[in-house]
């Protein structure tokens, strides 16, 4: 049985009641589902407002779209100032003030997407609008992740760290599923003319309301990190005193999250886009495939996460790494232009992430004490993500106008045979106490 800090007397402040784990989870999770609702919009709904905003090339039809997939890695290579930045402020002063913040970041994020100006009515201003709205968006995400993260695990009982910890994902994925269910109703309801002119920008106005709804939310959640003791040095950490400190730590985090989120991205965000582009598929159909996989993986989470506090967590990463690894070039050739054949290859996919997804932020959180342990996993870990998460549908589009299509399904193989490598190396943490 594991010797997890629970949330008791020793992290709250004394006379105060210990919170209610559930509200924990609630505060968390429903935040977090707005703040991935934001971000997972825009790829979504790139395929409709590309053309708006930035100009075609001179006979190439994939042009605005590579462009629009270009600002969508730019907001990802944020992300690891917002790691830093926000981990940094969950360290010191608090988990919940730094959630705080984040939600506020993305809403205003979201609201700047839905104003931006098309290329016809403001040239340059238009693609110079959209850049900044997702450099905002950006920062909030890779902050989201450190402190949401910290939150959860730091708010689990004993032996629940990888059932709270596969929240994270499942939030993330109810925000998903948000954004690629209204991205779906949107284009059943309007004609592709009517999506391209204003029906995209609802969805994003939407995000901003809902911003507002996860920020109340967050109010009521109590605070997990620990008081400083008596007699313990009362100094805040520096901004860099996890990589100085943790060099290993922070390596490991970068070799736990390539192969994942390459694979995480490829499935759950550029897959519909890759079925367009390399087999015909109808853009309507493929934001449905999205829709009820996602809903899928979903369910399949906190399985994960009680499997992972019942046997360990490097049952499930290797079973993950190898499996795309071994499958995820005869998977992504399977896909044609019918229904079934993407459905299927997006739920088979999504079983094997889910040995990654659902412990990943458990694993994280365990590597690195208290102290520091948001932004220790901010930093590594949102860089990483920008590397080769943000990238997914860049690359992927990019080998595709290069006339190559079928070196992506290779790269994504790779990069996981590499994180198969880390997690044999990886000690198993499930039954060690959460340090302090």
């Amino acid at each position: 049985m594991s010797n997890a800090q629970p949330i008791a007397e020793d992290r709250v402040p004394d006379g105060a009641r210990p919170p209610s784990r559930t509200r924990q989870l609630a505060a968390a999770s429903i935040g977090n589902a707005v703040e991935w609702y934001d971000w997972y919009a825009y790829s979504f709904l790139a395929v409709y407002f590309a053309d708006q905003v930035f100009p075609k090339g001179a006979g190439n039809s994939l042009v605005p779209l590579l462009s629009t997939f270009a600002v969508f890695a730019v907001g990802f290579f944020m992300r690891p100032v917002g790691g830093l930045l926000m981990g940094a402020v969950a360290d010191r002063r608090g988990r919940r003030t730094a959630l705080t913040v984040t939600i506020l970041l993305m809403g205003g994020g979201s609201l700047l997407v839905a104003l931006t100006p098309t290329y016809a009515a403001a040239g340059l201003l238009a693609p110079v609008v959209l850049v900044l709205a997702r450099l905002v968006q950006g920062l909030s995400v890779g902050g989201e992740f450190a402190a949401s993260t910290t939150f959860l695990v730091e708010s689990a009982g004993p032996g629940r760290r990888g059932l709270f910890s596969s929240f994270q994902y499942i939030s993330t994925t109810i925000g998903q599923l948000l954004a690629s269910g209204i991205g779906a109703l949107l284009a059943a309801l309007l004609t592709d003319d009517q999506m391209g002119r204003w029906g995209w920008r609802i969805a994003f106005l939407g995000g901003a309301l809902l911003s507002l709804l996860g920020l109340w939310i967050r109010r009521g959640a109590q605070e997990t990190l620990a008081p400083v003791r008596d007699g313990e040095p009362a100094e805040r950490p520096g901004l860099f005193e996890a990589l100085r400190r943790y060099p290993r730590q922070s390596l490991l985090i970068c070799g736990i999250t390539a192969g994942g989120t390459l694979a995480y991205y490829t499935w759950t965000t550029y897959l519909p886009t890759y079925a367009q582009v390399n087999a015909g598929f109808d853009k309507g159909d493929a934001l449905l495939v999205g829709t009820l996989s996602l809903a899928f993986f979903a369910v399949l989470q906190p399985l994960g996460g009680l499997l992972s506090d019942r046997i360990g967590r490097k049952p499930l990463l290797l079973t993950f790494a190898l499996g795309f690894a071994v499958l995820a070039v005869p998977l992504l050739h399977l896909v044609t232009d019918a229904f079934a054949s993407l459905l299927l290859v997006q739920c088979v996919g999504m079983v094997l992430l889910t040995g990654y997804t659902a412990v990943a932020a458990a694993v994280n959180a365990e590597i690195f004490p208290a102290r520091v342990r948001a932004a220790g996993i901010g930093f590594p870990y949102s860089a990483t993500v920008a590397l080769f998460g943000g990238t997914a549908p860049y690359v992927g589009t990019w080998f595709k106008q290069a006339g190559h299509p079928d070196l992506f399904p290779w790269y994504v193989s790779a990069l996981c045979l590499v994180s198969f490598v880390v997690y044999l190396t990886l000690p198993e943490t499930a039954r060690r106490p959460l340090e302090r």
